[in-house]
């Protein structure tokens, strides 16, 4: 039933609606559940090309029974501000967190991620993290490494000389730029291949495409973050109430 957790029956549709490439809205539409339900019980499954509905249940049972034996303490049971639904909060911060997954990012710096971006202030402590994730803090250190050099979070110390780290709101355009950066490295690496084997033999003519190729979309990816940052990302301006309104001169 709606609500209730997916049967081992509602898995196997879920199945054939992937094996028919229909979207997970419409899978969602076919069983009456929330089309965030299925897109977490495919992603947290293996993901549309490799799910498969007898293996999702057993592993959905192993969780549970692992949730049983566990302490009752998590995100689940924090406050939440807002008046959000707590719970709801909970199941789209595991969607959210199986998506970063999906893109190629390990599991841990996901959640981690995860945690930070749908927190008002966009920052937390390692303690914080820590009790939020129940996950140990050597786990928290390595997710945090890994996402600082990946250019993800950016450390800073709050007024009791603790480190927090910090979603910035243009993450991403950091996080692509990144990416462009590189993928130019690539290029380069490739064209000196060129040089290497020689532009007339075959293996030289495929690196010299392969640079061709990344060297656009490295390009292209650097020219289009520049313009949606210029574009969407405007900063407030305060005016003498206190108050913030969008800036006029921005977008």
């Amino acid at each position: 039933m709606p609500g209730g957790r997916l049967t081992q029956q509602e898995r196997r549709q879920i199945a054939l609606g992937l094996a028919d490439s229909l979207p997970y809205a419409e899978i969602a539409r076919r069983l009456d559940r929330p089309t965030s339900t299925i897109t977490r019980e495919v992603m947290r499954n293996g993901g549309p090309a490799t799910y498969r509905a007898d293996l999702a249940h057993r592993a959905t049972e192993r969780r549970a029974h692992r949730r049983r034996q566990a302490t009752p303490r998590g995100p689940q049971a924090l406050p939440q501000a807002h008046g959000r639904d707590a719970e709801a909060v909970r199941e789209y911060e595991e969607v959210f967190t199986t998506v970063i997954m999906a893109s190629g990012m390990p599991t841990m710096p996901a959640r981690v991620m995860a945690c930070l971006t749908i927190t008002d202030t966009g920052s937390l402590t390692a303690s914080e993290l820590v009790q939020r994730l129940q996950v140990s803090p050597a786990s928290v250190s390595k997710a945090i490494s890994f996402l600082d050099s990946q250019g993800m979070v950016r450390r800073e110390r709050d007024e009791r000389r603790r480190e927090r780290y910090v979603v910035d709101d243009d993450v991403y355009y950091q996080s692509m730029m990144a990416s462009a950066r590189s993928t130019a490295q690539l290029v380069g690496v490739a064209q000196q291949g060129v040089g290497v084997l020689g532009s007339g033999t075959p293996a030289g003519a495929r690196l010299e495409n392969i640079a061709r190729f990344l060297d656009f979309v490295s390009e292209s990816i650097a020219r289009a973050a520049e313009q949606a940052r210029e574009i969407l990302h405007t900063k407030p301006e305060t005016v003498p109430d206190g108050t913030a309104r969008p800036n006029p001169d921005r977008g």
